[in-house]
């Protein structure tokens, strides 16, 4: 079993989180959270970059993550478009180009080691899911990280 105390950071604890499902999200959200992480995890399908971008932003805030102040909504932003950027290899745009995604998402916010203030806080997003032609069976599994200072 993962242990962040020994070897865990935010980005780390991001994908584990976004890749597991069930008791052992439960004790990966636990676990952060014992160290000062705030998480949330939820999902997300469109062929519009713009709904996916909305619907972390939108999370996000709802769940207290980031506040409206600038520094922090840009944060997430810069955040969101790496993991973006890695999920679809560089080649940035869905509908224009005819790819769907449906993805799961994870936002982390703390520090960047666990009880490590230092640096002060970061976010992370994860993107996992799928991606490819909108057609049934013709999509690929994919995933991106994006961490940044707040």
């Amino acid at each position: 079993m993962f242990n962040i105390e020994n070897n865990g950071s935010l980005g780390k604890l991001a994908i584990l989180t976004i890749m597991s499902g069930g008791e052992d999200e439960i004790a990966l959200k636990r676990q952060g959270e014992k160290f000062g992480y705030r998480l949330y995890k939820g999902k997300v399908g469109s062929m519009d970059s713009a709904k996916i971008f909305a619907a972390v932003e939108t999370a996000a805030k709802k769940e207290g993550l980031i506040d409206q102040r600038y520094r922090e909504e840009h944060a997430l932003y810069h955040s969101v478009f790496e993991a973006y950027s890695g999920m679809c290899r560089g080649q940035i745009g869905l509908g224009t180009v005819l790819r769907s995604a449906g993805l799961l998402f994870c936002i982390v916010r703390g520090t960047k080691l666990p009880g490590n203030d230092a640096d002060g806080e970061w976010i992370a997003v994860a993107l996992y899911g799928n991606m490819g032609a909108p057609i049934k069976g013709y999509e690929h599994e994919v995933l991106g990280l994006g961490i940044n200072p707040i």
